[in-house]
């Protein structure tokens, strides 16, 4: 039986019902995936020349308000891992982005993805991408707090995964934003910065704001 935790609207799927469903085709059991995509097909805006791609945490936001600015679009999904993201990237694509800015992996690692793996569609996602001509920029999988469910086990994992992601990004001169340095220094979110020990709260979003800003200067955005 397929074991699905929905907790505000990031879905957590359990490693023993990963290995029934197969990793790459969770995303096809999470609601709020179908309900999204049918969205995005919907909307009016042909054209955006950012991207924030992700699972809820990039959901979150008023991308549009906290920028202000008008030419970037919201596709974060709740719930969503980086099977779900690589099926869904001609939704990028068709916006002509300049630059799209990548969340990933943490429902990956608490569905019991193995980190090679979350690494390997990661790096499917930076190649389609700049396939396309978009820059991308590759933004830290983010600590839970230390209250949520097996902590500190997975945190373990995130850094792991940081890690790869961080050397990766060297490597292909991709920007890495580091947004843990501001909301988890210890490898850890900082209460103050969510308000479930997953989501963030304004004091969450604010410097990730920050980094953005000086990408996109950078960028000419």
């Amino acid at each position: 039986m397929k074991k699905i935790i929905l907790v505000s609207c990031l879905l957590l799927v359990l490693a023993s019902g990963a290995s029934a469903q197969g990793y790459d085709t969770l995303y096809r059991v999470n609601k709020t995936y179908t309900v999204q995509m049918g969205l995005h097909r919907l909307y009016s805006m042909q054209r955006a020349a950012i991207v924030m791609l992700g699972n809820s945490i990039t959901y979150g936001v008023n991308w549009v308000e906290l920028m202000g600015r008008q030419t970037i679009a919201n596709r974060g999904i709740g719930g969503d891992n980086t099977y779900g993201m690589l099926n869904r990237m001609d939704h990028v694509y068709s916006l002509q982005p300049k630059l799209c800015c990548v969340m990933a992996g943490i429902n990956d690692i608490y569905a019991g993805i193995p980190v090679d793996t979350i690494f390997s569609n990661y790096k499917k996602m930076i190649d389609g991408l700049r396939t396309h001509h978009v820059v991308p920029v590759i933004q830290s999988t983010l600590y839970v707090n230390t209250k949520w469910k097996k902590a500190d086990e997975n945190n373990l994992l995130v850094t792991q995964l940081n890690d790869l992601l961080k050397k990766f990004a060297a490597a292909e001169k991709i920007d890495f934003l580091d947004i843990n340095k501001h909301i988890a220094p210890e490898h850890a979110l900082r209460d103050e910065c969510t308000y479930d020990g997953l989501h963030l709260t304004a004091a969450g979003y604010a410097p990730w704001r920050t980094e953005l800003e000086e990408i996109f200067k950078k960028y000419g955005l």
